[in-house]
């Protein structure tokens, strides 16, 4: 029979983990609410700063090529910091770059709004390179995917939300002011312009305070650290002449697979309502679209939480997404309209669970090099900046429809490491 001091161990053990995983879901819950803002910025800054298809994907660009840049810095700063106080200077990070908005909207100069989303998608690096591992690492690593899947729950629950509120205050009447712009002078189309512009200040004034609130919450947090740098006997073991993470074959493959899946998660979420405008879809209605791809992430989060490891392994369900994923594509590309427009939101569904598997099965058995494998691994979230980018210059010189062909390649590589890359190890 347990002694009491043990059972309240074990009953301490499990409030600490629940509150650790609590703090946690909140900070998902705001990068993902950031995140998914672009949605709106796309079109929205598309029409204020007068801006074509490529320029407008420079959002994206701006916002994701963070992640490259100031991958390996925000690993050393974990190194340094650790990961409480890492997460709160993400936040701290993050709200500079939504103050950023204010001048930016004032001179409605487009270079200073991918300033602001530059600096928040820094932020955003520290505290993703900070959040994931940290959630990897508190439980056990079979059900890792999981608990990534409840956080991604939090994640995309504000994501949901985001494109309803901003757009709600962004896009409203825009499909009036675009169709009276030709027949305004050019004082009253910088007039009407200005006025658009300034519709982002308040709400990303009240995003600040929000972040530095959270900031501090989880800085003065009980939210323990955890020690990556120590390797059980078996690690270690498997570890020994190792230098570098170059010597782990199926991380480098994790990597460029995480790369491709962000792409094109960032595709389905963030061209979508480009996409349905395209397809005849007024704009002020395309919003829910991205909508509709969050809660087709959200579904395929609960199939993870429920599924995942009981009835399907981490790998086995990463490969029935990839599988969706060029199902759905097909269907984007070979229908028209509202059908065409719903099965890109249905690649909600096919990515839900991909960085809940990759991102575990990447960095299994790194032991004292999880840190930098961890970096690596936000470093490829740059694919949300390349890979749109990339689909706004075929969408201008083919069209926005055909121009979706390029997920297929991704999806295809995607499935290789779920089954065969993730088990490539080097003795």
């Amino acid at each position: 029979m347990p002694s009491h001091s043990s059972a309240t161990t074990v009953q301490g053990n499990q409030v600490n983990y629940t509150r650790s995983m609590a703090i946690i879901g909140a900070l998902f819950f705001v990068f993902g609410f950031v995140t998914w803002l672009n949605s709106v910025l796309i079109p929205y800054l598309k029409i204020a700063c007068e801006l074509n298809n490529f320029e407008s994907y420079l959002v994206t660009f701006a916002f994701y090529i963070a992640y490259l840049v100031m991958g390996l810095p925000a690993g050393w700063l974990l190194k340094k910091t650790g990961y409480k106080k890492g997460m709160s200077a993400g936040l701290l990070i993050i709200a500079a770059g939504a103050l950023l908005f204010v001048p930016a909207a004032m001179s409605r100069t487009y270079v200073l709004f991918l300033l602001g989303l530059f600096v928040q998608g820094t932020g955003l690096t520290v505290l993703q390179a900070a959040v994931n591992p940290y959630i990897s690492i508190i439980g056990p690593a079979e059900s890792a995917a999981k608990r990534i899947s409840i956080m991604g729950i939090c994640n995309k629950i504000a994501g949901s939300a985001a494109p309803f509120i901003l757009g709600s205050i962004l896009l409203v009447g825009t499909d009036d002011l675009v169709g009276n712009l030709e027949t305004m002078d050019l004082a009253q189309r910088a007039q009407g312009l200005d006025a658009l512009a300034a519709r982002v200040i308040t709400p990303y004034l009240v995003i600040m305070g929000v972040l530095i609130l959270l900031a501090v919450f989880t800085y003065f947090s009980g939210l323990p650290e955890v020690d990556t740098e120590q390797e059980d006997e078996t690690t270690a073991a498997a570890n020994t002449g190792k230098t570098s993470v170059f010597h782990f074959p199926h991380l480098i493959i994790g990597v460029l697979s995480l790369f491709l899946y962000v792409g094109v998660e960032v595709m389905a979420g963030d061209t979508v309502v480009s996409y349905a405008a395209d397809q005849g879809i007024p704009l002020d209605e395309a919003p829910r679209f991205t909508t509709f791809t969050l809660w087709a992430m959200i579904a395929g989060y609960i199939i993870g939480i429920i599924a995942i490891p009981k009835y399907l392994s981490q790998q086995k369900a990463l490969q029935i997404c990839a599988v969706l994923g060029v199902i759905f594509t097909l269907s984007a590309i070979f229908t028209q309209g509202y059908i065409s427009v719903l099965s890109i939101s249905l690649l909600g569904l096919a990515n839900s669970l991909m960085w809940p598997a990759i991102f575990p099965l990447a960095i299994a058995d790194l032991g004292r090099f999880t840190k930098i494998g961890s970096s690596l691994l936000i470093m490829a979230i740059a694919g949300g900046a390349l890979l749109p980018l990339l689909y706004g210059f075929l969408a201008d010189v083919l069209d926005p429809q055909q121009a979706y062909w390029m997920m297929v390649p991704c999806y295809l590589f995607i499935l290789y490491f779920a089954a065969v890359g993730y088990r490539i190890r080097t003795r």
